[in-house]
């Protein structure tokens, strides 16, 4: 039995020797796996996946930990700052209401779109000419005239939305928190932009191109947009209703033409398509391809609901190069507050951002007044 237990104790010390191997092997193979591993693509990739959790832990349930603590390391800098303001919102919800905005159909599809990190944007305009003259090998050259230039400081203000859920629909894990919310900001936010670039009044919002002094193209000036009457009050002119569009399009100066754009609404595109030419063609032509707008004697069409309708004195239809002709100047940043107090048991999210918008070349764009004259 001695013996036994002898020979039992040995076979037993040898098992345990050769796991205890087995094992080392184990452990140097994994430091060699992880020390060879393939690098993150990018430094964003290693902070996008736990800013994004943070991000719907704070959407969800209120918890900043995971956000504070990806400020207080020094990571993702650029997508959150704890504030009094609220978290800015992670890279790829942000991504997609931008995106969402320049889809719709406003202005900003067709404006200049800057980001800026101030609190305004100058433009710097020269709407004057350099003077010229020809010259002799040994006459005296004469001087130019200086050129104006003209600073045009577009403001930026605070646009915001509220959405709210309720507490129970945020806990359940299968609601996709950050879609829904990217939905509902950029739908509040394109509607509310859309307005304001076309009929802001400047104050606390952008100012619209439509809210500038209008008058006839003939007595145009700086600080004034040009219109061409139909000649017919609240319509289009009887006979030869087509000319008063093609006035339009040639009060545009010719630099500004090959960038043009038409402007309108729905009810007016529905009026204007119908119109034909001297030879009988339709003036209107539909996009050959999916997604390419609508084009009016060639000139590509954007339907923006908050121009006004046709009526007497209304300017339903805008013409010009908007690229240079509009600016909007934007923060890139995202904010959202979540307020669980104000309306239990539901939770509100108050997102802001800062936009501002105005004409910066009067030049550019040109309109279609409805009246006489």
């Amino acid at each position: 039995m001695a013996d036994f237990l002898n020979a039992f104790n040995g076979f037993q010390a040898e098992i345990k020797t050769k796991l205890q191997q087995t094992e080392e092997r184990l452990t140097m193979l994994d430091r060699k796996t992880a020390g060879f591993a393939r690098p993150a693509l990018s430094a964003h990739a290693e902070v996008e996946v736990p800013h994004r959790k943070a991000f719907d832990a704070y959407l969800r349930n209120g918890d900043d930990d995971g956000l504070r603590g990806l400020v207080l390391e020094g990571k993702a800098l650029n997508t959150a700052v704890a504030a009094e303001g609220g978290y800015l919102v992670d890279p790829q919800t942000a991504e997609a209401i931008r995106s969402s905005l320049r889809s719709t159909s406003s202005l900003r599809a067709i404006a200049n779109v800057v980001q800026v990190e101030a609190t305004s944007f100058d433009v710097l305009v020269d709407h004057s000419d350099v003077g010229s003259g020809w010259g002799t090998e040994a006459g005296g050259v004469t001087e130019s005239a200086t050129p104006a230039i003209e600073r045009i400081s577009i403001r930026l203000h605070e646009l915001s939305a509220m959405p709210k859920a309720s507490q129970r629909l945020l806990d359940d894990s299968a609601f996709d928190i950050e879609g829904w919310l990217a939905g509902r900001i950029a739908d509040r936010f394109a509607r509310a932009e859309a307005a304001a670039f076309v009929l802001g009044d400047g104050v606390d919002k952008p100012r619209g191109f439509l809210t500038h002094d209008k008058v006839p193209e003939a007595n145009w000036a700086w600080g004034d947009i040009g219109y061409i009457a139909t000649g017919t009050a609240g319509d289009f002119a009887a006979t030869n209703p087509a000319d008063a569009i093609v006035d339009l399009v040639y009060a545009l100066d010719a630099g500004y033409r090959a960038n043009a754009s038409f402007v309108m609404n729905s009810k007016t595109a529905g009026a204007v398509r119908k119109m034909k030419d001297a030879d009988g063609r339709f003036l209107w032509s539909d996009g050959l391809a999916a997604g390419e707008p609508a084009r009016l004697m060639g000139y590509p069409v954007l339907i923006a609901e908050d121009m006004p309708d046709i009526g007497a004195n209304a300017h339903a239809i805008a013409y010009g190069d908007f690229g240079a002709g509009y600016t909007i100047a934007e923060r890139p940043d995202l904010r959202v507050l979540r307020d669980p107090f104000s309306a239990k048991p539901h939770v509100l999210f108050y997102a802001t951002k800062r936009v501002g918008g105005d004409v910066s070349d009067f030049a550019a764009i040109k309109l279609l007044k409805f009246a006489v004259s």
